[in-house]
């Protein structure tokens, strides 16, 4: 059976109810649902999140951080810390939660090592499509972050289910890069019902092109990923390449990389990033589980 037959068996099995989760992310799932009902008073989010330690520690590093605490005033407990936020922000850590424990508590250390590496690279790019939703392409930034959050959710299932497929994870990751990504991260996408915009904000990801001058939930996205100081792990022997019948009118094969001198507006791409740079460290901080 070669990888892409691994990955659509993966796949289905995701569909038919296969995906298992830790409990602290089980909790997490519960505070997602209970946070997507307008009946939900603060109080009781506050109590939910309170159940999971990690969940309560992220959501309290949020609120102190650059972006969410402009006045300098710091929060110490999560009642404050989840009005400061919004439900949006804390369902998308419940999500953040979700996602790093996907991949599980593998023994091998250098599963171990990747799966922390993968992390890392999702926090950075959440944390760049946040600013540069704000500052760039004027998309949602709440929206962009969560899209950052969850575009690499099939590569945490991959690592996950590396014991038990020898071989997994052996060679250069093409069959990954040319499908397995889109098979696995589509199935388990569905499976944590993330919302029609994200979800095709992670497809034009996946296509790998980026509108000059970016605009879309999409380009942001891919903006965010090309300009990631941390790769992933499992892109490591790879560069995104071009989808099938050329890139689009008015676009960029992101395998190429980004422009940091691109002009927008009255501003470059770098110079926002530069300004920005404390605010990125500052979010990539608070979304470290």
């Amino acid at each position: 059976m070669d990888k892409l037959e691994v990955f659509n068996t993966l796949a289905a099995g995701v569909g038919h109810g296969e995906l298992a989760f830790p409990t602290s992310a089980q909790v997490a799932i519960k505070v997602r649902q209970a946070l997507d009902d307008p009946e939900c008073h603060i109080e009781a989010a506050a109590h939910l999140v309170q159940a999971e330690p990690l969940l309560a520690a992220r959501v309290v590093a949020m609120a102190n951080s650059v972006t969410y605490n402009r006045a300098g005033n710091p929060v110490t407990d999560v009642r404050t810390a989840v009005a400061r936020l919004g439900f949006r922000t804390v369902r998308a850590l419940a999500m953040a939660l979700i996602t790093r424990q996907l991949s599980g508590s593998p023994s091998d250390p250098a599963l171990q090592t990747m799966a922390a590496q993968l992390w890392q690279h999702t926090a950075h790019v959440a944390a760049l499509a946040h600013v540069i939703a704000r500052r760039v392409t004027k998309v949602d930034g709440e929206t962009a972050m969560f899209a950052g959050i969850v575009h690499e959710v099939g590569g945490f299932y991959l690592l996950s289910q590396a014991k038990r497929q020898p071989g997994l994870l052996d060679g250069d990751f093409d069959a990954w890069m040319e499908g397995g990504e889109m098979i696995l991260g589509r199935a388990v996408l569905q499976v944590l019902e993330v919302p029609a915009p994200v979800l095709e904000a992670i497809e034009a990801y996946w296509d790998g092109f980026l509108a000059i001058p970016p605009h879309s939930l999409g380009d942001t996205l891919l903006l965010a990923e090309e300009l990631c100081p941390v790769p992933s792990p499992l892109h490591r022997f790879n560069s995104r390449g071009a989808a099938p019948g050329g890139a689009a009118p008015g676009g960029a094969d992101m395998g190429a990389g980004a422009n940091l001198d691109m002009v927008l507006g009255e501003e470059t791409l770098s110079g926002i990033l530069a300004e920005a740079a404390e605010e990125v460290g500052s979010l990539t901080g608070a979304l470290q589980f």
